[in-house]
């Protein structure tokens, strides 16, 4: 039995693939009407065409999910915090954080969350490149499990399907700051294609972005070979390429001076979040720096690339 905490597009998306895979899964969403709407006419609503298999039970009660073998958290990085302060009966689960970001209140990321919420199973972190709407498919999808316990491997093989395949780390550090901060240059990217700077512009946004991510995490203790993986380079690709990623989609529309789609968009609070962990740090995230400043209406797009261009020239 597995149970997931969240019914939006991604924990929705992990119900129908792991209940096609053979799974029991209970499933639980914070509004009331959105679970008697799926209970009844087993469709997800933000995953059009996807019909629930009969393995997903939709559960009003959501410390019933303590009862699982794993209790996937399938929310907003933001509202994790307060989620597991409501919810302390699943505390005795392992957990499962699928969130990408970092937390703006503590500067930590799920990990760390789940510890000082008071976690008293495994703690880890699911991540990688990866959009609901191919996982719902059964389109091949690769992901990373980061878990420093003994119960790693058995979760890894819990969550594993025909179409899922999980790859596990110990590296918990570099494997949630990598999907955490490939979201502010994904939003950074749309904002180079939103104006139309061109693809080389996109592409040295990316590569110049990556190296930040890479000095940030190995600042916190994470390995390179980490962010050189699916939770690095991997979600990086997929988030800067792509108009499903709701963080590019952000920036593109910001880059053509329409209003943002109405949308959860992890990259805004990760890159204010991530822009006072660097300063604490003395890590240089210019890129970061820039997205934090544009998403705060700081300064305009215009400035911005005049300034990131005109930094002093260095070796690479």
């Amino acid at each position: 039995m597995i149970g997931i905490a969240g019914a939006g597009a991604f924990g929705t998306a992990l119900a129908v693939a792991l209940a096609t895979d053979g799974r029991q899964v209970r499933l639980w969403a914070r509004d009331a009407a959105a679970r008697e709407a799926m209970r009844l006419s087993r469709s997800a609503p933000k995953l059009p065409g996807i019909i629930l298999p009969e393995g997903v039970e939709i559960r009003d009660n959501v410390t019933d999910l303590a009862e699982s073998g794993a209790v996937l958290l399938a929310m907003p990085m933001q509202a994790m915090r307060g989620f597991l302060a409501s919810t302390p009966e699943i505390l005795s689960a392992d957990l499962v954080a699928c969130s990408k970001g970092i937390d703006l209140t503590t500067l930590q990321g799920p990990a760390e969350v789940m510890a000082e919420a008071g976690a008293k199973g495994a703690r880890a972190v699911l991540t990688g490149p990866s959009f609901a709407a191919d996982i719902a498919r059964g389109l091949p999808t690769a992901l990373t499990l980061a878990c420093d316990g003994e119960r790693a491997e058995t979760q890894q093989h819990l969550l594993s399907t025909a179409s899922l395949r999980l790859y596990r780390t110990d590296d918990v550090v570099g494997a949630q700051l990598g999907g955490a901060l490939k979201n502010v240059i994904a939003i950074a990217a749309g904002l180079v294609m939103g104006a139309g700077l061109g693809d080389s512009a996109r592409a040295a946004l990316i590569t110049r972005g990556y190296a930040e991510m890479g000095r940030l995490a190995a600042s916190l203790g994470a390995r390179p070979e980490t962010l050189a993986g699916l939770s690095g380079l991997g979600d990086l690709i997929l988030t800067c390429t792509s108009a499903q990623s709701r963080n590019f989609s952000h920036g593109m529309a910001l880059g053509q001076g329409r209003a943002a789609p109405v949308a959860t968009v992890e990259g805004v609070a990760t890159a204010r979040a991530a822009v006072r962990l660097a300063e604490a740090r003395g890590v240089d995230m210019p890129v970061t720096a820039m997205v934090a400043r544009l998403v705060n209406h700081e300064i305009n797009l215009g400035d911005a690339v005049r300034e990131l261009m005109s930094r002093p020239l260095k070796q690479e």
